[in-house]
């Protein structure tokens, strides 16, 4: 019922100001501005205590700088998002005038993750905000430090636009059961498909960002050594726990090892103290620790070559850290080739043609993300054709995410819809389409009575068809007949 509660009082404060002006929402953003950067020291050691080992340089890239990035983008372009768009008008339909207005939504309903809590939060209220709708704040029971800081900023900067809520599964299923005027839920596909069954129920509409196996296929033109790192960083981000981190690598055939080797160099020289550094993340909680460990386990049973880029994994470390882990040879039906992993580990497989790599891709569920390295055009232009995945980054990975000016959200099984600058503002906004007439009207000559003294016979020379006596209604034919005979 208190959910119920903070949703009533919500949207009776929407309803008595439906349309914040321009002024009250940069008010807004430029509050919640001010008091991210006032909380940092805050968030970077609530960061470190909710993951066990998160350095404020990582949080602060991947977390804190985007989301000041997103407000400032906001900021720079609302006005002009929020300027009604001209619209052509029909001939058929002069004289008249066609526009289409941006209209906050209401109340919406942000489900965040645990794996960037700050970000995931801040990213879709930016553009919830700068929509004009009021919001529901879902924050992840497994980062109970940084809900903390975060309830404060929200309470400082936005009180009376957002309400913060916290706690487990169950409150997040009540939560999605609300009728929101729209839903963006970020996580697992599984349980994205129970947050878009709760809110069919009041057909509230939905972004769902999941995931699934972002593949990175290694074009054979290229020299991987050059490029290496790249891979390297967008995996082990965060301790790898990203949604659109590298999830296995396609090299040509026979490379496999060798390409290996080149990984665990560039490892050695990003990470010189491996996982023990201060700048690794640890996997966040002992099931999501126990799960990766269990993975790796399956495959080596089944075969497979584990390649540790530094030390053995220590099943026993209490912040749960691993070195980044290489998969040769595990088969295709094992729970590392099946399932999303979010941690270090990355399977490698070695594909005979080009042709082969993108139908293992097409194979498989669309993920979120693609990859490619490669400067052959005609493989860039054919990848882009043919695999179908929520957004792709060549020749790097991980930072298209960082796009302020490109919409972020997947297809099938990795979502659907998107956010993140004009993209999130469309998406909490409803475009409402105004046709406006003055005193005088055409649409009168298309009134039953007069169709025939005019319309008709525009329609017979636009459409190269003229309408039979026969085919036409008695009373148009009576009403014919009757000027006639006036």
């Amino acid at each position: 019922m208190l959910l119920e509660t903070q949703f009533a009082q919500l949207r009776k404060s929407f309803y008595h100001d439906p349309s914040p002006a321009y002024a009250a929402r940069k008010l807004c953003l430029k509050t919640l501005r001010i008091q991210l950067l006032a909380a940092q020291a805050e968030l970077y050691r609530a960061a470190a205590a909710d993951f066990g080992q998160r350095s404020a340089s990582e949080t602060r890239l991947l977390e804190v700088l985007p989301s000041i990035n997103s407000i400032d983008y906001s900021l720079r372009r609302l006005k002009g998002w929020m300027k009604p768009q001209r619209r052509h008008v029909g001939m058929l339909f002069w004289p008249a005038s066609n526009h289409v207005e941006y209209q906050p939504l209401g109340v919406v309903g942000i489900i965040v993750p645990w794996n960037y809590p700050i970000f995931l939060a801040l990213g879709p209220l930016v553009a919830a905000i700068s929509a004009g709708n009021k919001v529901m704040l879902k924050l992840s029971e497994f980062t109970p430090e940084i809900n903390k800081v975060l309830r404060q900023i929200c309470q400082t900067a936005l009180a009376g636009h957002v309400v913060v809520i916290e706690g487990d599964a169950t409150v997040a299923a009540e939560f999605s059961q609300l009728p929101f005027d729209h839903l963006l839920f970020t996580g697992s596909t599984a349980v994205g498909r129970h947050v878009m069954q709760a809110a069919a129920q009041h057909l509230t509409p939905v972004t769902l960002e999941l995931g699934g196996k972002s593949p990175v296929l290694i074009g054979p033109d290229i020299h991987f050594y050059d490029y290496a790192d790249r891979v390297i960083f967008g995996k082990c981000a965060n301790g790898g726990q990203t949604c659109v981190a590298p999830d296995y690598l396609l090299v040509p055939a026979g490379k496999e090892q060798r390409a290996a080797e080149k990984l665990r160099a560039h490892y050695q020289q990003m990470y010189p103290q491996g996982c023990q550094s201060a700048d690794w993340t640890s996997v966040i909680n002992p099931r999501q620790w126990q799960r990766l460990q269990q993975g790796l386990q399956d495959a080596a049973a089944a075969g497979a070559q584990i390649i540790s880029c530094g030390q053995p994994v220590n099943a026993d470390d209490p912040l749960r850290r691993m070195d980044l882990q290489l998969v040769l040879n595990a088969p295709l039906d094992t729970p590392l080739w099946q399932q999303e992993i979010f941690g270090p580990v990355l399977p490698i497989y070695g594909y005979r043609s080009t042709k082969e790599a993108i139908e293992f891709i097409r194979a498989r569920p669309r993920p979120l993300a693609f990859y490619l390295f490669s400067q052959d055009k005609e493989l860039q232009q054919r990848c882009r054709e043919q695999i179908h995945a929520g957004g792709v980054c060549i020749n790097d990975t991980l930072v298209h995410v960082g796009q302020d000016d490109l919409p972020f959200g997947g297809v099938g099984p990795s979502g659907m819809g998107h956010y993140h600058g004009k993209e999130g503002f469309l998406t909490f906004s409803h475009a409402k389409a105004v046709h406006q007439k003055g005193r005088f009207s055409s649409g009168m000559f298309g009134y039953p009575q007069r169709r025939a003294k005019l319309l008709d016979k525009v329609l017979d020379f636009w459409l190269g068809y003229r309408i039979s006596d026969a085919e036409r209604p008695d009373d148009t034919r009576q009403a014919e007949h009757q000027q006639k005979g006036n």
